[in-house]
């Protein structure tokens, strides 16, 4: 079918009459009709199963992170310092950390100077 010095041939019904090819009988032509449609409604069903079971996996995982922020993912040891008294000392920390800082470097200008 191809035609010199053009790049896309253009496909007559002359053209097509030169070849034979096999056309199934018509109960095979259904049979495969049939089957395709099976294949078709079996590929809806799981996506109909992906979809939700992706939304269950989502709520799960929202679920989860919930009860984690609230402390009920594992038993709570109740000599262990609430959250709130964990990050004031940390910041409490970082403060004298950065006077002691700042101080030195001051302490170092006027050495210099």
């Amino acid at each position: 079918m191809k035609t010199d010095g053009v790049s896309q041939s253009n496909i007559n019904a002359k053209k097509l009459q030169v070849y034979e090819f096999y056309l199934p009988e018509i109960d095979e032509q259904l049979e495969i009709v049939r089957r395709v449609g099976e294949l078709f409604s079996h590929a809806s069903l799981f996506e109909r199963q992906y979809l939700g079971a992706q939304k269950k996996f989502n709520r799960l995982t929202q679920s989860i992170l919930a009860k984690a922020f609230r402390g009920e993912l594992v038993p709570q040891d109740e000599n262990d310092e609430p959250a709130s008294e964990l990050l004031k000392r940390i910041t409490e920390a970082q403060m004298k950390l950065k006077k002691v800082t700042v101080k030195n470097t001051k302490a170092k200008k006027v050495a210099n100077v």
